[in-house]
C-alpha cells in the first residue's frame, strides 16, 4: 500500500486515506480512516501499513551510501549551489541521525522523532520541512532501485510559518535622504536594490554592461552566492551561476531619475557596480555595507531582504499590476509575490473602508 493523506472534516473529525494497490482501470479506490483527532487517524494508517507490507524487500546498505548514489543520480539536472544545499542539510542534520543506519531500520516513528528533536532544538518548522522534503527525495530514490517500504510515505509535515521579515516602509524616506546625500560606489547597490527589488545576489553580480542607458533598462542575468565545499573542512567558496529560476532572468525597465544616478559612476562595461572594478563585491559585504548605513541612520537593524519588501510594499502602495509586480521581481508565480510580499497597511485598509457606507 502506498500514498496516502490526512485531512480535516466539516464535521470536526480527521479523516485519512491510502491508494489500494494493484488494482486494474482508471478508478482509484481508497482505505479510509477515521478518528477524533490527526495523530491518531495517522496511528491507525500506519499499524495498517505495517501490518499489511507487500513486495517489499528489506535492505542493509547504509543510509550513506543511498544519499551518495542519489546526489550523483541528479548532477546533470541541479546546480553547484542547490547540491551545496543539500550537502550542508545532510552534514549537519540527516546524517548524524540516520547516515549509519540500514536504510530497512528507519520507520515512521523514528522520522518523527527526528522532527521533535529539531523543534526543541529551536529550528524553525519551515527549515524542518525542507529537511524532509529532502529525505523524502532520497527515500524516494531508495524505493525505486531497492523496493523498500516508505517510511516517509504519509508524514505529516511541520506547518510552515510565514518567515517574519522586519520591513522599513516607516523609515524609507531617511534612508533614501541619506543614500542621496553621501551617494558613491560603495553605497549605489543599495540605491539600486531599493528601486528595483533585485536580489542581493543577482545586485553584486551586475555589471555596467547589464545596464542599458538608451533604453533605460537593467537586464538580470546571473548571481553570485558563497556555498560549503564538499570537503571535510567546511571551506566555503563564491560562485557565480544563472538566476535561481528562468523566471529570475529578467529586464528591469529604470525611472529616470535613477538612470542620472547611475550615469554619474558608469565604469567599464565588464566592472561590476557595487565594486568598480573587475572582481565582484559578495554578497555579505554588500549586507556590512547595508548594516553600517542603518547604523549611521539610527535606523533598525534588518536583513538587506527588507529592501525588496520595502520595494514590493511601495509598488503596491503605488498601484502596480500584480502580474507586473510579480516579474519585476522575478517570481515563478504571482502567487509568491501575494503570499510573501504584498501585505497592504492599515492606512490602506482605512482608505478602502472609508468607502463603504450605511445610510
Amino acid at each position: 500500500m502506498v500514498g496516502f493523506n490526512i485531512y480535516h472534516r466539516k464535521d470536526n473529525r480527521w479523516e485519512g486515506r491510502i491508494k489500494k494497490d494493484g488494482e486494474s482501470g482508471t478508478k482509484r479506490s481508497f482505505i479510509y480512516f477515521f478518528a477524533k483527532t490527526k495523530e491518531d487517524v495517522q496511528s491507525k494508517m500506519i499499524s495498517f501499513k505495517l501490518n499489511n507490507k507487500t513486495n517489499n524487500t528489506k535492505c542493509d546498505t547504509p543510509l550513506k551510501c543511498i544519499y551518495n548514489e542519489w546526489l550523483q543520480s541528479i548532477q546533470l539536472r541541479t546546480k553547484e549551489s542547490t547540491r551545496a544545499n543539500y550537502q550542508l542539510k545532510w552534514n549537519n542534520h540527516i546524517y548524524p541521525a540516520f547516515g549509519e543506519l540500514a536504510i530497512s531500520e528507519i520507520t515512521t516513528n523514528d522520522i518523527y522523532d527526528f522532527i521533535h528533536i529539531k523543534q526543541n532544538n529551536g529550528l524553525s518548522d519551515r527549515y524542518i520541512s525542507d529537511i524532509v522534503v529532502l529525505m523524502k527525495s532520497i527515500f524516494k530514490f531508495a524505493v525505486k532501485h531497492y523496493h523498500i517500504e516508505d517510511p516517509l510515505d504519509g508524514i505529516v509535515m511541520p506547518k510552515k510559518k510565514p518567515a517574519e521579515i522586519k520591513i522599513l516602509d516607516d523609515n524609507k524616506d531617511d534612508l533614501k535622504n541619506y543614500l542621496l546625500e553621501n551617494l558613491n560606489t560603495k553605497n549605489l547597490g543599495i540605491m539600486l536594490a531599493m528601486t528595483t527589488g533585485i536580489r542581493i545576489g543577482e545586485l553584486c553580480a551586475l555589471q555596467w554592461k547589464d545596464i542599458d542607458f538608451e533604453k533605460r533598462t537593467l537586464t538580470v542575468r546571473k548571481t553570485i552566492q558563497r556555498i560549503q565545499t564538499h570537503c571535510k573542512t567546511n571551506k566555503t567558496k563564491l560562485i557565480m551561476t544563472e538566476p535561481k529560476s528562468e523566471t529570475s532572468k529578467r529586464c528591469i525597465p529604470l525611472p529616470e531619475s535613477v538612470i542620472s544616478l547611475l550615469s554619474r559612476f558608469k565604469g567599464n562595461d565588464d566592472f561590476y557596480i557595487c565594486s568598480g572594478k573587475e572582481k565582484p563585491v559578495e554578497p555579505r559585504t554588500m549586507q556590512y555595507r547595508f548594516a553600517k548605513i542603518l547604523k549611521n541612520v539610527n535606523l533598525p537593524s534588518v536583513h538587506f531582504h527588507a529592501l525588496r519588501h520595502m520595494f514590493a510594499s511601495e509598488c503596491v502602495k503605488l498601484g502596480f499590476d500584480i502580474k507586473a509586480l510579480s516579474e519585476l521581481l522575478g517570481h515563478s508565480s504571482v502567487r509568491i509575490t501575494l503570499e510573501r510580499y504584498v501585505h497592504s497597511d492599515f492606512s490602506i485598509k482605512q482608505e478602502y473602508m472609508k468607502r463603504i457606507a450605511f445610510a
